[in-house]
């Protein structure tokens, strides 16, 4: 079992940074891939960004590329995401999550463990 907590959600304007916390605890840290993910009103949860257990390769959406960075600590069991030069179109609940079977990282099917969300509103 992993549990996952998100933290560093909040309301923020256009053009602001943000960066969410998630800790993780229940397995190594270091054996499983990570993610995040954001799910808006009345759209399908998509993958923000993604990093491999070891941290050596990450994957970022197009739509946060150049803007969102995506790291992990192992020795804190905690992965980050930094959000900077927000967008409205940025606002969404985001999600953590763990992939412990060492699949794909793309997709949410491919993990295993969620955190409960955390909400980011960009105001314009």
């Amino acid at each position: 079992q992993v549990q996952l907590v998100e933290s560093g959600g909040g309301l923020v304007q256009a053009g602001d940074s943000l960066r969410l916390a998630c800790a993780a605890s229940g397995r190594t840290f270091s054996s499983y891939h990570m993610g995040w993910f954001r799910q808006a009103p009345g759209k399908e949860r998509e993958l923000v960004a993604a990093i491999t257990r070891g941290g050596g390769t990450t994957y970022d959406a197009g739509s946060v590329k150049g803007r969102f960075t995506i790291s992990r600590d192992n020795a804190k069991n905690t992965v980050y995401l930094q959000m900077n030069s927000l967008k409205p179109e940025d606002t969404a609940v985001y999600y953590c999550a763990a992939n412990v079977r060492g699949s794909g990282l793309l997709r949410p099917g491919m993990y295993d463990y969620w955190g409960q969300g955390t909400q980011v509103t960009v105001s314009s």
